[in-house]
């Protein structure tokens, strides 16, 4: 599936890895997948990186490729992440290390900062949605 990265002429260029909007043509064989939200929790179920958001960013990533992988796609087929992160002092790290997962095109993106997580060591959580099948 080709996710398309939108970039709107009236709007400010982003100011982070996302874009305005991704456009996808769905065939009638494409699979729309929902991810829930990934934390920095590892397969043993620790946590990776304890206070350490470039660490938390790379397990997070992590977790969505494979969430994605065993749904059958890969992360060019993520169209859009919704991150929610305790700290927004944090927008410049994690969006260095989404660039070099995210490298065929940026999703699009909402990021926002919370109070709190399930657990008091998260330092951010992101969600997905992939639209996976038909032609790349």
């Amino acid at each position: 599936m080709t996710v398309q990265t939108v970039v709107a002429s009236g709007l400010a260029e982003p100011n982070g890895h996302f874009a305005h909007a991704s456009m996808i043509e769905v065939p009638a064989t494409a699979r729309l997948v929902f991810i829930s939200g990934m934390t920095a929790r590892n397969a043993e179920g620790g946590v990776t990186g304890v206070g350490d958001i470039t660490a938390q960013t790379h397990q997070v990533c992590r977790n969505l490729r494979a969430a994605v992988e065993a749904a059958g796609g890969t992360l060019a087929d993520i169209a859009r992440v919704d991150v929610y992160v305790r700290n927004m002092e944090d927008f410049q790290a994690v969006h260095e290390v989404r660039r070099q997962y995210f490298t065929e095109h940026a999703p699009a993106s909402t990021m926002v900062e919370v109070s709190k997580f399930v657990n008091k060591d998260y330092l951010i959580e992101i969600n997905a949605i992939a639209a996976i099948g038909g032609q790349r």
